[in-house]
């Protein structure tokens, strides 16, 4: 089937998110000194940096045009981006798993705006990928108080 300019869109969408989440990964992991939630954050960074590569080989596969810059993602990268030093652990991540959930929002609302391929690179890659940032996210929040 071929893909149409909406797909390249869609996924393009979904890469901003990701670079983004690459992003705010590098700065929130500057804020927290736990070598334990360091690795845990730089595992999650590495997830989405694969997500990255992935959606950018697609896009290009379709002869569309990778999106260079991100979105916003999330309270997080808001507030880094205003000078955040003075948060803590807590805070950075309680809104790094904001984030995801903003992401796992996102490529759930959107799988079906792709077509063919790409609907099953969405809900058999991406997604449970996402998913599984989400869940170290959502554990690593937990264990903190």
């Amino acid at each position: 089937m071929a893909h149409t300019d909406k797909d390249v869109d869609t996924l393009n969408s979904f890469l901003r998110g990701e670079i983004s989440a690459v992003e705010t990964y590098r700065q929130a992991i500057g804020h927290v000194s736990d070598d334990v939630r360091r690795r845990t954050l730089e595992e999650c960074r590495l997830d989405h940096e694969r997500r990255v590569e992935a959606l950018r080989e697609r896009i290009l596969q379709m002869d569309g045009k990778p999106a260079e810059g991100s979105g916003v993602w999330g309270a997080f990268a808001k507030m880094v981006q205003g000078g955040a030093d003075v948060l803590g652990e807590g805070p950075a991540i309680a809104a790094l798993e904001e984030g995801e959930d903003v992401g796992l929002r996102e490529y759930e609302r959107d799988a079906n705006k792709v077509h063919g391929d790409l609907r099953r690179f969405v809900r058999m890659e991406l997604l449970p990928a996402q998913k599984s940032t989400h869940k170290k996210l959502s554990h690593l929040k937990h264990t903190l108080h």
